[in-house]
């Protein structure tokens, strides 16, 4: 129940701090990459299921963000949650493989689309957003592979 919470909570988190400062956008953006980690974590618990935490968060985040950006990140959270959600249906990689390849193809898409429909075309603003969610999920994959005890991770 933790990663739900805390998927839920992220995602409601960050449409409000963009709604609330929209100038910190670039820190917002750093923040986002965790939400992308976490939206993996409530897959492998529950599922299919997932599908049913994608829809509350973005439901919440319609009704508790600025309609603007809200229609901007249910546009962006949508795709990329399908393009998540197909990575882990269809790949039989493993888990940590398939965390990698989801980000490597959502994450362009919902940058994009987030950042376009607000009108936000600042290439240090989209550059942090779309480092920080490749950034996160690499660590991640990278210590996947060490606990695996398939490469000792270097620093």
């Amino acid at each position: 129940m933790i990663w739900l919470s805390a998927y839920i909570g992220s995602i409601l988190a960050i449409n409000y701090a963009f709604s609330l400062f929209p100038h910190l956008d670039l820190v917002w953006s750093c923040w986002v990459g965790l939400v992308f980690v976490l939206r993996d974590m409530v897959q492998v618990r529950f599922g299919h299921w997932a599908l049913a935490a994608m829809l509350a968060g973005t439901v919440l985040s319609y009704l508790l963000a600025d309609p603007f950006v809200a229609t901007a990140s249910v546009a962006a959270f949508a795709v990329s949650e399908m393009i998540d959600w197909l990575v882990f249906t269809i790949t039989k990689r493993p888990l940590r493989d398939r965390l990698w390849l989801s980000a490597a193809l959502s994450v362009p898409v919902d940058t994009a689309l987030f950042f376009g429909m607000l009108g936000v075309w600042e290439p240090n603003v989209w550059a942090a957003s779309f480092a920080s969610k490749l950034l996160g999920v690499s660590a991640v994959w990278a210590l996947m592979r060490a606990r695996d005890g398939r490469a000792p991770v270097t620093a």
